[in-house]
């Protein structure tokens, strides 16, 4: 299977999921057993310089009309010759301004944000790490064309294959660039 029938099927789940919750009959109240749990936080993990504008925008509208925290997360790589606690200054050079920027727009939308940093070998890793310390009712990650950039494709169908979580992985079309990236920020701090 493709990564891109990975994506178009990960989508279409999302879209069912989301028709079928908003359905009501006719006496307009979906019974107890059938009403679906509430979201109480948003994980957003970036693993670079820059994030999709349309993944952080959805996880401010998906925040906003579910009341939910959204919980940037840096996924930090710490080499494997170093200890897993080790000061990563070059990383945190790019990372936190960015890490700052999403938590600015955010709060400048009204949305409570509860930032996070991940450590790990990989990007998988760090990520494996966070989820297994702590539970998020739903994951919004960025598909990108470049592995370098963040998750890679193998990445995003671990996630899919092993984690309990609502999953929403958005790829914007090909001629949507607008990012958000710590180098736009970085004159503002």
């Amino acid at each position: 299977m493709s990564a891109a029938t990975v994506v178009i099927i990960a989508a279409g789940g999302v879209l069912l999921g989301i028709a079928a919750g908003y359905w009501l009959p006719p006496h307009g109240r979906l019974a107890a057993r059938n009403r679906s749990r509430p979201v109480h936080s948003i994980l957003l993990p970036f693993t670079g310089q820059a994030i999709s504008r349309r993944s952080l925008e959805a996880a401010a509208r998906l925040a906003k009309a579910e009341n939910a925290i959204v919980m940037p997360a840096f996924l930090a790589r710490v080499p494997m010759n170093l200890p897993l606690e080790t000061a990563l200054p070059l990383q945190c050079a790019t990372g936190m301004p960015l890490l700052e920027a999403i938590e600015q727009y955010l709060s400048s939308q009204g949305i409570s944000v509860d930032s996070r940093v991940g450590r790990g070998r990989s990007a998988r890793d760090a990520l494996r790490q966070l989820l297994d310390a702590e539970h998020f009712d739903r994951i919004i990650v960025s598909a990108d064309e470049d592995p370098h950039a963040g998750l890679s494709y193998d990445d995003l169908r671990w996630l899919l294959q092993r984690i309990p979580a609502e999953i929403l992985i958005l790829r914007p079309a090909l001629e949507d660039t607008r990012r958000i990236s710590a180098d736009a920020v970085s004159g503002h701090f």
